[in-house]
């Protein structure tokens, strides 16, 4: 990749981050990727709108990760007191397993301590049992609290019973591999 550089979004990017997001979690196009949910959920992932309220929240932004001037990963960040939550990392599915996705999840670390912040802190389908491990690898480790699947389908409709789990990593181990 030539030259990547990870920003924080704008509203100019809200299209754009639509179309990546959802590329890469449903649909078709997110099966050339490992990180679809395309067998567990149907709709959208994200809209323009979400995504522009998202960016009007003070305590969030959405991190860019863009190569060669193509957007190829996102991910949102926000500040809850002394944790950052982490939610939506998106890699292109054409470009996962390159380190993209590393690489933002550093930049999310790196900024939640630069913030103060003691945790950070996510949800995860408790059915993606390959993502989980990734995160796992990366220090990550569920708290053992679970949260229900959104009974909205602004947020897809399951094909089966889904829930979350919670995992968390503490800002005071050692950097993901």
């Amino acid at each position: 990749m030539d030259d990547p550089i990870i920003s924080t979004a704008t509203v100019a990017d809200v299209s754009e981050l639509n179309q990546l997001v959802n590329s890469a979690y449903r649909g078709d196009s997110s099966r050339q990727g490992w990180t679809t949910e395309a067998d567990l959920l149907s709709g959208l992932r994200t809209t323009e709108a979400d995504l522009y309220e998202s960016l009007a929240n003070p305590q969030a932004q959405i991190l860019t990760y863009r190569a060669a001037g193509r957007l190829l990963g996102c991910v949102y960040l926000e500040r809850k007191e002394a944790e950052l939550y982490m939610g939506m990392l998106t890699v292109s599915p054409d470009h996962q397993t390159g380190g993209i996705g590393k690489r933002l999840l550093v930049a999310a670390e790196e900024m939640a301590k630069g913030f103060g912040c003691q945790m950070i802190t996510m949800t995860v389908i408790s059915q993606r049992h390959e993502l989980i491990a990734w995160y796992e690898r990366r220090g990550y480790r569920s708290t053992g609290v679970t949260k229900p699947f959104p009974d909205d389908p602004r947020f897809g409709v399951p094909a089966q019973p889904l829930t979350f789990v919670v995992m968390a990593k503490s800002m005071g181990e050692g950097q993901p591999r």
